[in-house]
């Protein structure tokens, strides 16, 4: 077929034009995406840990006693969701629900030591994988990267 060994030539060395995708930051912060959640994926191979579990027991540690719906709110986790990732996270022994002392009709969350344990060692996989695939930006970028990714978030609500 005409040209298509120059475009395999070009596959090859890895010099392709992304036309107006160059200058996208929505496609450079996809791609971005993708690499972390791969990175982290073969981190915590092994751990019975993701993302959205790891979100939660984070935000659990922070919070003693919050109700699964306000932690749901903080991730962005939909309802029928959140309920049952809890339930997965009860279930491991992670997670211990308890009626709210504010509100008897809300559950109150709590880690248990195994979920304590979890948490820590989940953690220092997840900063292993960040140093390694953020070695290249100073500790002020990491700072300054955190700020600006907080921000497109907030546009975005």
């Amino acid at each position: 077929m005409p040209g298509e060994k120059d475009v395999q030539a070009e596959l090859d060395t890895d010099i392709i034009a992304l036309g107006a995708l160059d200058g996208l930051v929505g496609y450079h912060m996809r791609r971005a995406s993708a690499a972390i959640g791969n990175d982290f994926a073969r981190a915590i191979a092994g751990t019975g840990m993701r993302q959205v579990l790891f979100g939660i027991l984070s935000v659990i540690a922070a919070n003693p006693g919050i109700n699964q719906g306000t932690v749901g709110r903080a991730l962005g986790i939909q309802r029928a969701n959140m309920v049952s990732l809890v339930n997965e996270l009860v279930d491991a022994g992670l997670v211990q629900r308890q009626t709210a002392v504010d509100d008897r009709r809300a559950l109150a969350l709590t880690l248990t030591p195994e979920g304590e344990e979890k948490t820590r060692t989940s953690l220092e996989l997840i900063r292993a994988h960040e140093d390694r695939l953020l070695s290249g930006l100073s500790a002020g970028e990491r700072e300054q990267l955190i700020d600006l990714l907080a921000r497109i978030e907030a546009a975005g609500d």
